[in-house]
């Protein structure tokens, strides 16, 4: 038994019985679902890798092999040759692309009218799910025809035809364009992995907003406290986005003030010191924390501010001195 027989006994039953082009889809599939859902693996380079064929190529691949597994004619075939009805490589690559871009975003569309919604693990679901589907069709339609009209894609051939153009070129011409060639391609390799495992960063910010939350315990931006009761508590939730690219040590200082407004500058008559937050981000990870807000200070249009500081803030906090800040104007009110 041949070593290339030896290793596909491991495999199972039915991959193992599946042509080639077949086989790899699956493994594709497997490979992306892999890639994508395991935790050390989620962040790495390899999920964009493997995400993109599987987004891009796979699943028309699969769909084309279903609706044309007959063998296309052969390269140098003329016009009058007996076997048309398939379709050659260079049209199963190009459909294979074109239908992936067409099904994918299908796919989505009826997602989205889905309780799923689009997300992550339904999209995966969905797209392998179909993909599998397509493949399991596409080996049994070729399998019902007779074997010297089945697509078989000449793997063997093609790697021979390579070799021996690399290895043993006609001429010293052939071999330099052969160097060349394969110094380009690596070159070129090394270069999509380098900006795909090295990505540059985008801008560097940081989010602050308020939130309520409704009946549903669902956060909405809507519904704020425009008056409150002196001594008695409001719920509001404080959010904090870290898009600097780095692990921040941010401070958040919730004050209450009473300011005057005029010719376009605005002063702080009194303020209240109100509570502090002190959360600790990764980057791209959002902090919500819910809490209550009991003012002792009274009056019309006070300013109820957050001032955000990246490590510990000033002795006096203010708008100006502060990296980010939010405010809602309410009234509070004796009892």
């Amino acid at each position: 038994m041949s070593p290339r027989q030896d290793w596909r006994l491991f495999l199972p039953g039915p991959v193992r019985e599946l042509p080639a082009d077949l086989a790899v889809v699956v493994a594709g599939v497997a490979l992306t679902l892999v890639a994508t859902l395991t935790p050390g693996l989620a962040g790495t380079p390899l999920r964009v890798v493997v995400g993109l064929p599987f987004v891009l190529f796979i699943p028309g691949y699969a769909l084309i092999a279903a609706l044309f597994p007959e063998r296309g004619p052969p390269i140098d075939a003329d016009e009058g040759h007996d076997r048309i009805e398939g379709i050659d490589g260079i049209e199963r690559v190009a459909l294979s692309f074109g239908t992936s871009i067409a099904v994918v975003p299908l796919l989505g569309l009826v997602l989205n009218f889905t309780p799923w919604g689009i997300r992550l693990a339904p999209i995966l679901v969905v797209v392998s799910g179909f993909t599998l589907v397509a493949t399991a069709f596409a080996a049994s339609r070729r399998s019902a025809l007779p074997e010297d009209e089945r697509l078989v894609v000449p793997y063997q051939r093609w790697f021979a035809a390579a070799r021996d153009e690399l290895f043993e070129p006609a001429s010293r011409t052939d071999a330099m364009l052969n160097v060349v060639l394969v110094v380009s391609v690596v070159l070129a390799t090394a270069s999509v992995g380098y900006a795909v495992a090295v990505p540059k960063d985008g801008e560097s910010f940081t989010e602050l907003y308020l939130l309520t939350e409704d009946g549903n315990d669902e956060l909405t931006a809507d519904n704020y406290p425009e008056e409150l009761v002196r001594g008695e508590s409001a719920s509001l939730v404080l959010g904090v986005g870290n898009r600097e690219h780095r692990t921040v040590n941010y401070t958040v200082v919730a004050v209450l003030q009473r300011v005057e407004v005029s010719n376009n500058s605005t002063t702080v008559l009194e303020s209240e010191r109100l509570r502090t937050f002190t959360p600790r981000l990764e980057h791209n990870e959002t902090w919500h924390e819910p809490h209550e807000v009991r003012p002792t200070m009274t009056g019309e249009r006070l300013r109820l501010t957050y001032l955000l500081y990246e490590g510990a803030p000033p002795a006096s906090p203010t708008v100006d001195n502060a990296y980010r800040e939010v405010h809602l104007w309410v009234t509070v009110r004796e009892s």
